[in-house]
C-alpha cells in the first residue's frame, strides 16, 4: 500500500467509529478514502445538499453549524483531528442537516456513502458505533436547545468561558489563561446571539472581577467564582 494510503489508515484508525476495525478493513477504507484539503472559511458542504458521503478530519478543526433566513449563525459542534461529520445523512438517505466550514487549514478524508454502507453491512458494530456518535451529539444539540430556551446570554458566555478554561486553560500566576481562537461573532455563533452581546457582556465581566483580556488571551483570576456565576445565573 502507497505511503499516502498507510497515513491514511492511521487517521481512520484514530476515529471512534473505526477504532476497532482490522488493518485489512481500515486498508479497504484507506484505498477508497478521497483526500480533501480545505482553507480557513472554506465551506466543505450546505445545508440542503445531497449527501454523498461522511467527513473524517484528519487534520486542523471544522465546524458545523445552522445559518438562519437572516444569516446568523449556530455552531453546533466543532470536531478536530480524529473526529467525523455527516454519519447521519449517509444512514437515512437525506441531504445535509447543517454546514460545514473549515475553522483552519484542515485535511479531511472523504468516504463515499456506498463504501460506507458496505462496510455496515459487512461490519455491524461500525453502525452501533455510529449510533452512538449520533447519540451523544443529539444530547449535545438537546443541551444547546435548552440553554437558549432557558438561560441568559450572560449565562451562555460565562458556560462557554468556563468551559474552554476547562478544555484548554493553563494554570499561571495571574490564574487560568486560555487563547480565543475565533472573533467575537464567532463566540456569538457558539452561544446563540450577536456580537454587540458577546462584547457587552465580556466588558462586564471584566469590570466585575471575573476575567481579564489582554488581546486574545483570557485570564480567569479565580475559576471557583465564574463556576458560582455559571450556577447563579441559570
Amino acid at each position: 500500500m502507497p505511503d499516502s494510503k498507510v497515513r491514511q489508515a492511521g487517521a481512520l484508525k484514530k476515529v471512534p467509529i473505526f477504532a476497532d476495525l482490522s488493518e485489512k478493513e481500515l486498508s479497504f477504507l484507506a484505498e477508497r478514502a478521497v483526500p480533501h484539503r480545505s482553507e480557513p472559511g472554506q465551506i466543505i458542504f450546505s445545508e440542503g445538499e445531497p449527501c454523498e458521503g461522511l467527513y473524517v478530519v484528519e487534520s486542523g478543526a471544522v465546524k458545523v453549524f445552522k445559518t438562519s433566513a437572516g444569516g446568523r449563525e449556530q455552531v453546533l459542534t466543532i470536531e478536530g483531528a480524529g473526529g467525523s461529520i455527516a454519519e447521519l445523512p449517509v444512514f437515512d438517505g437525506g441531504d445535509y442537516p447543517a454546514s460545514a466550514s473549515a475553522l483552519s487549514e484542515s485535511s479531511l478524508l472523504f468516504v463515499s456513502k456506498r463504501d460506507f454502507q458496505a462496510l455496515c453491512l459487512e461490519h455491524p458494530e461500525v453502525a452501533l458505533k455510529v449510533l452512538k456518535v449520533v447519540g451523544s451529539r443529539l444530547r449535545r444539540l438537546v443541551g444547546i436547545i435548552e440553554e437558549l430556551s432557558f438561560t441568559t446570554v450572560r449565562h451562555r458566555l460565562a458556560a462557554l468561558l468556563l468551559r474552554l478554561a476547562k478544555l484548554r486553560g493553563k494554570r499561571t500566576a495571574r490564574g487560568v489563561e486560555f487563547t480565543l481562537r475565533g472573533s467575537n461573532q464567532e463566540l456569538a455563533a457558539h452561544i446563540g446571539t450577536v456580537r454587540e452581546l458577546v462584547s457587552r457582556n465580556l466588558s462586564r465581566f471584566q469590570a466585575e472581577g471575573l476575567l481579564k483580556l489582554d488581546g486574545k488571551t483570557v485570564i480567569i483570576p479565580n475559576l471557583d467564582a465564574l463556576r458560582a456565576e455559571v450556577a447563579a445565573t441559570k
